[in-house]
């Protein structure tokens, strides 16, 4: 089989390009997240691991813990409630944020940062 060249047009290289950069973002984000442990190792994890189902004491905590969260951001104003669920929640960027809204990026950061913020003194002040 041999390499062949095609010639598109400039929005579908965009896209193309795009696209790449999404995957490559999205892999970013989730090796950043995700926790990086060997199995091999004696670090307690094996035992966290393999304990399944939570008690009903943490399967009560961690239900609060939803319900405060959940609260938390339902008290913030709609459109900096609406910028912490995509930005935070979503794991949306900033610049897609922006561009849907038609605002500036700065902005968009300055309301998910302020707005974190406000969820962090409310939380404070639940519990």
């Amino acid at each position: 089989m041999e390499d062949q060249i095609v010639q598109v047009s400039n929005e579908v290289y965009e896209e193309l390009v795009a696209g790449r950069r999404s995957e490559v973002a999205y892999q970013r984000r989730a090796l950043r997240n995700k926790a990086q442990y060997s199995l091999d190792a004696d670090d307690g994890l094996e035992c966290a691991v393999c304990q399944g189902e939570p008690t009903p004491q943490e399967f009560l905590e961690r239900k609060e813990l939803f319900y405060q969260l959940w609260n938390t951001l339902n008290s913030l104003p709609e459109i900096q409630g609406r910028r912490v669920d995509a930005c935070v929640i979503l794991g949306m960027s900033y610049r897609a944020v922006a561009r849907a809204e038609g605002v500036d990026k700065s902005t968009v950061r300055e309301s998910v940062t302020k707005g974190v913020e406000n969820m962090r003194k409310n939380l404070k002040n639940f519990r």
